[in-house]
């Protein structure tokens, strides 16, 4: 087998002091811990071995149904173990072949997690490599999107702020999206859909994410669709809670 399968205990966790502080990474460590996830990991002189094919398996062979998630060798960084975690609860707390909803409402609460870590981050003033890395790239994403530098730093620290409120927010407009363009057919209808957004508080966001792969995917793999969608069900929930990470929690985590 040219990847082997590796839980967390055999892996060295990087960059995992600054994410201590952040609220509901110890609680999903916890899960993959408990559940005994497997990552796919390659040998040393493997041709798999590099980032390059690691993100062209990622990206184009991720699975919905079963964790498939490949490291460049036995390390992982503490950002990229939170993502897997909450797809591994979106999983287990939806079940079933996932529908369109059920991808997306996965999706957009692990890539929204991004920006509820950035925000812990920012409010605790110390630099980190996962700042240095996050924060230009989202920058980079909403400048071309139209922001300015000055209306960037002004979001950011708006996310500083409040970043629960900033992950629901985010959450909210990944899953809307998707939805949305899940249901086109052609490039105006998508267009006229992501219009509808154009208004958003973090539009300038939507494309550091990768929409594509999840409305391809959705597209290609996902169940029909279903009126008694239990994902349509916890976004509504989502919506209504107080708190985003405290839902996520009660029902996702500890529920």
């Amino acid at each position: 087998m040219p990847l082997s399968h590796v839980t967390l205990d055999s892996l060295t966790i990087r960059g995992e002091r600054a994410l201590r502080p952040v609220p509901l990474y110890a609680s999903l460590k916890a899960l993959l811990h408990a559940d005994r996830f497997h990552f796919r990991v390659p040998e040393k002189a493997s041709v798999h071995a590099h980032l390059d094919r690691v993100t062209f398996l990622n990206l184009t062979y991720w699975n919905a149904r079963e964790a498939s998630d490949v490291l460049v060798d036995d390390t992982i960084e503490a950002d990229v173990l939170a993502h897997a975690a909450w797809h591994h609860a979106a999983r287990k707390a939806l079940g079933g072949d996932p529908t369109p909803a059920a991808l997306f409402l996965g999706e957009s609460v692990a890539s929204a997690f991004d920006l509820f870590i950035v925000g812990h981050m920012l409010r605790q003033g110390k630099g980190n490599a996962l700042l240095d890395s996050q924060v230009p790239a989202m920058s980079a994403a909403a400048m071309d999107a139209g922001l300015t530098a000055a209306e960037v730093e002004a979001l950011l620290a708006d996310v500083a702020e409040d970043p629960d409120r900033a992950f629901g927010v985010l959450r909210a407009l990944l899953f809307d999206a998707s939805l949305a363009l899940h249901g086109c057919a052609d490039v105006d209808s998508a267009a006229a859909a992501l219009e509808r957004f154009a208004a958003h508080r973090f539009i300038g966001l939507l494309h550091h994410y990768e929409l594509s792969n999840w409305v391809l995917y959705a597209r290609a793999y996902a169940a029909a669709p279903r009126h008694d969608d239990p994902a349509l069900a916890a976004d509504r929930a989502l919506r209504a809670a107080p708190s985003t990470a405290g839902w996520l929690e009660a029902h996702w985590l500890t529920g």
